[in-house]
This record gives C-alpha cells, structure tokens and sequence, in this order.
C-alpha cells in the first residue's frame, strides 16, 4: 500500500505547484505597441480648438471639430482638422491662408483647448462596463479602475486589448490584468489608444 502512497503524494504536489503558477505569461511584444505619449496629440471630432493667427485677429476663432472632422474659419472656409496634429493643422491653415494674405512671415498658432475626442471601452466582467472619455491617455490599469475593476465572475488572467491597427486589421494584445494588479509586469500596463477595447472575461 505504501509503495502507492508516495507516487500519489508527489502528483497532487505536482498539480498544486502547477495550479499555484496560474496562467502563462503571454508572449507578446508589448514595447512594439506605440505610446501616443511619446508624440504630439492628433486631433480627433469633437475636440475644442484655440486658433490664432498673428497681426489678423479677426480671423481669430475657437472652435470645435465638427462630426465630418472639419472646422470652419473667417476667410478660408471648411478646414479638415481631424487626424491632423496641431502642427500639421497649423500648416494647413497656413496654406490655405496665403491665397488672401501674402505675409509670408504670418505666424499661426493652434492649440486644443478640450480634449472630447478620446473615448475607450471596457467591457465584459466589470463592475461598470461601457465607455469611458478622459482628457489625457488612460493605461490598462487605470482604464479597468474607473470601470469599475473585474466583477466577482471575471478571469482578469485573460484581459485583452482589442486594437484596430492603422491598416484597419484588428489585434488582440493580451494582458494578465492579475499581475498587473498586484505591480508585477507592468510592461503589459499599455497605455491605451483612442478607439482601444479593454475585455475583461
């Protein structure tokens, strides 16, 4: 009976070692994935905007981006304004101004004033899912906090971020939320794009 005994001890130790490990850390590439952070803001619909042009100030404006991603300004017209930076904006305005003023040395200024535009989703098990806006970037973490955090029926261990990439193809980067709540791993503590979904199952 003993000679059982003692194989039998060593596969329960083996499975509860193994159990004590829980899932495996993802392979996955998580310093490939862009920190918009680290680049100048894009603006998107709805956000506010304070133009200046220098030496004109009735062609002043402060103006939001409309649901075609357009803006309007005395003189120029429709401007499209979404998916610019303030600086590609900036130009663009230029541009279109040296038609009517032909100051070259005309200096134009832009900057956003309300971001509105920033919007991410969490869904699945969370206490409170939905949309969330914010004036500046949200991380994973935070993201899931402000949700809420996972619900008592959640498997944080397989959160994942759905990511539309900019060819339009859509990537799931997974992400064990467990570790991240308890500070281990943070390389997986992504900060979140603009249209970024956070799945909690």
């Amino acid at each position: 009976m003993q000679r059982f005994i003692l194989p039998l001890l060593l596969v329960l130790l083996a499975a509860t070692g193994l159990a004590s490990c829980g899932a495996p850390l993802p392979n996955y590439p998580y310093a490939k994935e862009p920190d918009p952070r680290t680049a100048e803001y894009v603006i998107g619909v709805g956000d506010s905007l304070r133009i200046r042009i220098w030496k004109n100030p009735e062609l002043n404006t402060d103006i939001q981006v409309r649901p075609d991603g357009t803006i309007t300004m005395p003189l120029v017209g429709d401007v499209h304004a979404a998916d610019l930076t303030p600086t590609q904006l900036k130009h663009e305005i230029k541009k279109k101004m040296s038609v009517f003023i032909k100051d070259e040395a005309a200096v134009v200024t832009v900057a956003v004033t309300d971001v509105r535009s920033y919007r991410v989703t969490v869904s699945g098990n969370v206490a409170q899912p939905g949309v969330l806006t914010a004036e500046r970037y949200l991380t994973v973490l935070e993201a899931v906090a402000l949700a809420g955090g996972p619900n008592r029926f959640a498997s944080p261990a397989e959160t994942k971020i759905i990511r539309i990439g900019p060819d339009g193809k859509v990537r799931h980067i997974p992400v064990r939320y467990d570790l991240l709540a308890e500070g281990e791993h943070l390389e997986m503590n992504l900060v979140l794009l603009r249209g970024d979904q956070v799945f909690v199952p």
